[in-house]
């Protein structure tokens, strides 16, 4: 007879495209996030947590890249044959929310929501299947000075975090003026939307491209195709000369606006730190500031904010020609360029840029994204701009499909693990986390007593803890402080505690005497002294202070 089988044990491993996030990790993603939730709170809005699960039907075709619907997302059947789903962003929740809970909310509806979302997509080096997400959005709004709050909003939540003026730049532009310039190019006809829809695809991911292909390389998607270095052949939308100029005309009013910005935070970057609070008090605006401006087409130079946004209007209404809907756009951008302005949020923070595409199928309007410009280096030791940390922009339909009347909406979307990335490599996180004050075990008996200590500790706002491992090692114990990142151990055997005193060892000194010191320093310094057993607290005080500074 067969030996019966054993079990199968599981492996210990974390599934494919998932991750697990321990002590510092988490900490300094709550950190960042708190500080980005005081800056929405400040400018009036609410937090929302909704569900981790929807209904495939709320959920609806919107994910992004994804023509099929339902695609892409981790879904199941209910016994009752409902399909529900993990919820992939944190938008077609706020619009399944605003829809069921329209007659009890405020209109217009300002709310912030954090927290993890799921896509079902093959995983690769920086693509997880599960990560965190941080949105703001205005539901009810039709001004455009909701997407220019939330522009503001997003400037200001990036520094609070600890991203330095002229290391980002938040680029704005309208799906609208952008269906303009198609609708001229004669790749748009605004009776029959879905024609010419495969070569508009074409054209919007060429100007998406635009950073990394430059001029040559769009202008080559825009007609037969181009070639890689690999000699890979991609398709072009076959645009005749003067289609394709129209496109180009397009992306250039924003390559000299981006000149201009460049020029600015590289002018700040580089004054002397007296001078530049009062750089920061010129007059400017989103397309301006004190500065010369060479206009391509008739060498425009200007000085004002109000002549450079002019211009780049001017140049903007010659491109769409008798569009409405791009016309339109140009109006919006109008308005928010002067919105910004009377802010004070100038082209070294905020910038118009046509070549800001956006990927999702829902907006309709105003469209904006977030970049770090500050380089790092690759994975092969190039050097390259760190990227974008967040995006979003107006989408006035998607509440529309549960309602069947169209509601205004806008809002934006950071990503929390791109955005703590960053903090890391500019030096602003990544530092190891303090654990907590040991209290070490010499005498089992005595475990009351120490949990005393500790408990006076934690009343007097210190993390601390009693080592709550076998005992009869004392070196196990001073190894798992090590681990811990403990700054203080605090020890009390049974001649300590006859005559009232602890040991209070300081980590911290002697990890770096240990590295370093001679015998005669470590003894000019010792890292361990005796207090009396009452002032234990105030000494672990006074220790923790001193490192801290």
């Amino acid at each position: 007879m067969a030996k019966p089988k054993k079990p199968r044990r599981p492996k210990a491993e974390t599934p494919k495209g998932f991750r697990d996030y321990f002590g510092a990790d988490v900490t300094e993603r709550k950190a960042m996030l708190d500080k980005i939730a005081e800056v929405y709170h400040r400018y009036g809005f609410d937090p929302l947590e909704s569900s981790a699960v929807e209904t495939l039907d709320a959920l609806g075709k919107y994910l992004p890249d994804v023509d099929r619907p339902n695609a892409g997302v981790f879904a199941w059947q209910e016994d009752d044959g409902d399909w529900l789903a993990l919820r992939y962003d944190l938008t077609a929740p706020l619009a399944r929310v605003a829809a069921q809970f329209r007659n009890d909310l405020p209109t217009p509806y300002r709310r912030y929501a954090m927290g993890p979302v799921w896509r079902n997509e093959k995983p690769g080096p920086g693509r997880f299947r599960q990560f965190y997400q941080c949105d703001a959005d205005t539901v009810g709004a039709a001004s455009v000075a909701a997407d220019a709050e939330i522009c503001a909003m997003l400037s200001d939540a990036l520094e609070a975090v600890g991203i330095d003026k002229g290391d980002y730049i938040v680029r704005v532009n309208n799906r609208k003026v952008l269906n303009g310039v198609m609708e001229v190019a004669g790749v748009l006809d605004p009776a029959d939307p879905d024609k010419f829809e495969h070569e508009r695809g074409i054209v919007l991911r060429a100007i998406d491209k635009l950073d990394r292909l430059g001029e040559d390389g769009v202008r080559a998607l825009l007609g037969e195709g181009r070639k890689d270095e690999s000699g890979d052949f991609t398709e072009g939308a076959k645009l005749t000369e003067a289609q394709a100029d129209v496109v180009m005309g397009f992306l250039r009013v924003g390559i000299q606006v981006n000149e201009q910005a460049k020029s600015r935070q590289f002018t700040r970057r580089h004054l002397p730190n007296g001078l530049k609070e009062h750089f920061d008090n010129l007059p400017k605006g989103i397309v301006g500031g004190p500065m010369a401006f060479v206009g391509e087409a008739d060498n425009l130079l200007s000085s004002s904010a109000a002549e450079l946004g002019a211009w780049a209007a001017s140049q903007l209404r010659d491109l769409v020609k008798d569009s409405e809907i791009g016309n339109s756009g140009v109006d919006e951008l109008e308005q928010i360029s002067d919105l910004l302005a009377a802010q004070g949020y100038g082209p070294d923070r905020i910038v118009i840029d046509p070549s800001v595409v956006r990927g999702l199928g829902y907006y309709t309007g105003p469209v904006f994204e977030a970049e770090l410009t500050f380089e790092i280096l690759d994975e092969k030791g190039r050097p390259r701009q760190f990227g974008s940390v967040a995006g979003g922009g107006r989408y006035d339909d998607l509440v529309k499909r549960f309602t069947g009347q169209a509601v205004p909406a806008t809002g934006v979307s950071i990503g929390v693990d791109r955005l703590l990335a960053a903090l890391r490599a500019k030096g602003r996180a990544g530092d190891s986390l303090q654990g907590p004050v040991i209290v070490t075990v010499m005498d089992r008996d005595r475990m009351a007593e120490y949990q005393a200590m500790v408990g006076e500790l934690r009343q007097a706002g210190i993390r601390a803890e009693v080592y709550l491992g076998n005992p009869k090692n004392f070196g196990n114990q001073l190894k798992y402080a090590d681990k811990r990142n403990s700054p203080i151990a605090i020890i009390q055997g049974t001649d300590e505690a006859a005559r009232g005193v602890v040991q209070i060892k300081d980590l911290v000194l002697g990890a770096r005497i240990a590295e370093s010191a001679s015998l005669e320093e470590w003894k000019s310094q010792p890292a361990q002294f005796e207090a009396a057993r009452g002032e234990m607290v105030a000494e672990v005080k006074r220790l923790l202070a001193k490192e801290e500074g």
